[in-house]
């Protein structure tokens, strides 16, 4: 009879394990530094928690604050780095312009104290700065000069790269379908790993970040 308690009970701790670990792996998994969580049906990284800047560097001092959910961005020029570096992936980041605002999203960097980001590709963010180079454009490499995106409604921007081949959207609208040449120069090859940027343009550029995300593609 305490034989059969026993291997009861037994049983039933192991069960309790296993629904725990099965829960683990169906659910929501930590991943990567910082509280970035995958969702698991789909593969994608939180890679802002909403509630602080955990996983992120800031270069420059820069005045990069969360409030309701949100990065705001404004002030100064600087950039806010994540730590974790990816190659080939799926981006998300909900954004929202002011106007006459100028910022951007950065992929494929690196992290530097100073200066405007030497390594890299630049989507840019920039509805009605005087900049004529608009919001989705790669800076340096395809301009936009007009987007759909708008100043005080939020959109999507989503960047796709896998190798060489890079696609922006905005709103689920392709506005960037580029493929990196070979021997191309001035910024570096796609095939290496990097990391994510957001920056601050200028005083008086105010911009908001929110729901930032990522999904790793198979090299």
């Amino acid at each position: 009879m305490k034989k059969y308690r026993s291997n009861t009970y037994f049983n039933a701790f192991t069960g309790l394990m296993a629904a725990l670990v099965i829960s683990s792996v169906l659910g929501t998994t930590a991943v990567y530094s910082g509280e970035k969580n995958t969702e698991s049906a789909e593969g994608w990284i939180d890679l802002f928690n909403g509630k602080d800047l955990t996983g992120w560097q800031i270069a420059e001092g820069g005045p990069f604050e969360v409030k309701d959910g949100t990065i705001v961005v404004t002030g100064k020029r600087s950039h806010l780095f994540t730590k974790d570096e990816f190659k080939n992936f799926e981006f998300k980041a909900d954004v929202m312009t002011t106007p006459g605002s100028n910022s951007g999203i950065f992929f494929h960097t690196k992290f530097q104290e100073e200066g405007w980001p030497k390594q890299g590709y630049e989507s840019q963010v920039n509805v009605t700065h005087k900049d004529p180079v608009k919001t989705g454009s790669l800076y340096n490499r395809v301009k936009l000069f007009k987007t759909p995106a708008k100043d005080n409604e939020w959109w999507t921007q989503h960047i796709i790269v896998n190798g060489r081949h890079v696609i922006v959207k905005i709103n689920d609208e392709t506005v960037i379908d580029y493929t990196e040449p070979e021997g191309a120069t001035g910024y570096p090859s796609l095939g290496e790993k990097g990391s994510f940027a957001l920056q601050a343009h200028d005083p008086k550029s105010v911009v908001y970040y929110k729901n930032i995300k990522v999904k790793p593609l198979a090299d």
